[in-house]
C-alpha cells in the first residue's frame, strides 16, 4: 500500500470507530476508539488463524506506517501546542516549584525504582535484561503522557490547582525523560559511559535550549500576530510556529516538545490577551480544538492497532502484568516523596498523591520511544511490556480516575477552585 492509502485507511477507521463509540459505547473518545481498535486487532489476529493473509496484510500496512516517526516527528507538536494553549500561565507560574520538582526529581526517582524492580521481575521469569536496559525502560515509561493526561483530566473533575500541577508536570517531564532516555540509550546500545559533564550538557541543550528556543519563536509569532487582524493569517502563523518550530528544534538538537509547550503557553496567554481580537480567539480555539480531537482519536486508534505487530509469549504477558504494580509503586514513591517534603511549606489538596499517582497516565509517547529502539531481543521485551502498561494506563486508570478523585475527595465532585 502507498503512504496515502495507509493514511486514508487510518483516517477512515478513526472516523468509523469514533462514530461507533459515540453512538453505542459512549466512552471518552480517546478511550473508546482505542478499545474498539484493540478489539478489532484481536479479532484480526483470531481470524488470521483461519485466514493468514488477512492478518499479514494488516500487519504489512501497519509496519509501513512508522508509528514512532508519525508521533514524534508530526503529531506530537500539534497535540502539545493544542494542550498548552489553554493552560493559564499565571496559575502555572504559581506552582512552578512543585511542577519543576515533580518533572525532574519525579522522573529520576521513578526511572531508578521501576528499573530496579523490573530487573528482578524479568530475571525471575527468565527474561533477564541488563540493568541498564531496565533503567532505559524506566526512562521511557516514567514520564506521564501529556496527550493522555490532559484529555482525561478534562472530564475527571480534579481540583483546579491539582489539575494544573498534573498537566504542567506532564507537559514538562517529557523533556527530562528524553534526556534520561538519550543518556541511557548511549550506555545500553552504544556502549558509551557519559560523564556528569556530558549528561549536564545534554540537559542544558535539550531542556534549557528547548525552552529558550520556544520562547523566542513564540515571541516572534506574538509580534506578527499583534501586527495584523485577520484570523486566517493568524491561525496560519500559529500553524507555522508549530511545524517550523518543532522542525527547527530537532535540527539544532534541542527538545522539540519543550519548545512547543513554551511557545504554546506564550501564545495562549500573552498572545491571546494582547495580540488577538475576539473573532481571532474564537477561530483559533475552534481550529486547535478540532486538530486536537482529530489527532488524539487517530493516535489512540494507532495504539490499539499496534498490538498486531507485537510478539507476546506467556512469560511476556506475566511480566507485563507484574510491571503494572511496579510502575504504580514507582509513581507513588516518586510523587509521594517530593510532596511529603514540600508539604512543610505548601498546602496540597486532600489525596493529592493518590490522585497524581492514578492520574499519571502513560500513552503513545512511551510506545513511540520503545519502537525507536534498534532491533534486538531487548527491544522486543521492552516494547511488549510498554504496550501492556500503556493499555492498562489508558483503559483502567483513564476510566476510573474520576471515581478515584471522588473517593479521595469524600464522595463528592470537587469544586473547581
Amino acid at each position: 500500500m502507498t503512504a496515502i492509502q495507509i493514511i486514508a485507511l487510518l483516517v477512515t477507521l478513526t472516523a468509523l470507530f469514533s462514530y461507533v463509540n459515540f453512538k453505542f459505547i459512549r466512552l471518552p473518545t480517546t478511550i473508546g476508539v482505542m478499545l474498539i481498535a484493540l478489539v478489532a486487532s484481536l479479532a484480526l489476529i483470531g481470524l488470521g488463524r483461519f485466514q493468514p493473509n488477512v492478518e499479514q496484510m494488516a500487519q504489512g500496512a501497519l509496519k509501513q506506517f512508522q508509528f514512532d516517526d508519525a508521533l514524534l516527528q508530526v503529531m506530537l507538536s500539534f497535540l502539545l501546542f493544542a494542550g498548552s494553549l489553554h493552560i493559564n500561565l499565571n496559575e502555572l507560574a504559581e506552582q512552578r516549584g512543585v511542577i519543576s520538582t515533580l518533572a525532574i526529581l519525579g522522573v529520576v526517582l521513578s526511572t531508578a525504582i521501576f528499573g530496579t524492580v523490573i530487573y528482578f521481575v524479568l530475571g525471575w521469569l527468565g527474561l533477564k535484561l541488563a540493568y541498564v536496559w531496565c533503567l532505559l525502560f524506566g526512562a521511557l515509561i516514567s514520564p506521564t503522557d501529556p496527550i493522555a493526561v490532559i484529555g482525561i483530566l478534562k472530564s475527571a473533575h480534579v481540583p483546579k490547582n491539582l489539575e494544573i500541577t498534573i498537566a504542567g508536570e506532564s507537559l514538562f517531564n517529557d523533556g527530562i525523560g528524553v534526556v534520561a532516555f538519550i543518556v541511557l540509550h548511549e550506555i545500553a546500545v552504544g556502549g558509551q559511559h557519559p560523564s556528569l559533564g556530558h549528561i549536564s550538557a545534554i540537559f542544558l541543550e535539550e531542556a534549557v535550549g528547548g525552552a529558550a528556543l520556544g520562547l523566542a519563536l513564540g515571541w516572534i509569532t506574538y509580534r506578527l500576530l499583534k501586527s495584523v487582524d485577520n484570523y486566517q493569517v493568524e491561525v496560519l502563523l500559529t500553524l507555522a510556529l508549530v511545524i517550523g518550530g518543532y522542525t527547527l528544534a530537532n535540527a539544532v538538537h534541542t527538545s522539540g516538545p519543550i519548545a512547543i509547550v513554551c511557545a504554546g503557553l506564550l501564545i495562549g496567554n500573552h498572545g491571546r490577551r494582547f495580540a488577538m481580537s475576539e473573532t481571532t480567539r474564537q477561530h483559533l480555539d475552534m481550529f486547535w480544538e478540532l486538530v486536537d480531537e482529530i489527532l488524539n482519536a487517530l493516535l489512540f486508534v494507532l495504539i490499539g492497532l499496534e498490538v498486531l505487530v507485537l510478539t507476546f509469549t506467556s512469560n511476556l504477558l506475566i511480566a507485563g502484568l507484574l510491571a503494572i504494580p511496579a510502575i504504580l509503586l514507582a509513581r507513588w514513591v516518586s510523587v509521594g516523596a517530593p510532596v511529603m517534603v514540600m508539604r512543610r511549606w505548601r498546602e496540597f489538596a486532600p489525596g493529592a498523591v493518590t490522585i497524581m499517582t492514578w492520574g499519571g497516565l502513560r500513552g503513545g509517547i512511551s510506545v513511540a520511544l520503545a519502537l525507536s529502539l534498534p532491533p534486538s531481543r531487548e527491544r522486543e521485551v521492552v516494547l511488549a511490556l510498554t504496550y501492556v502498561l500503556v493499555v492498562f494506563s489508558i483503559l483502567f486508570q483513564g476510566l476510573t480516575v474520576k471515581r478515584v478523585v471522588m473517593r479521595v475527595m469524600g464522595g463528592h465532585e470537587p469544586t473547581q477552585k
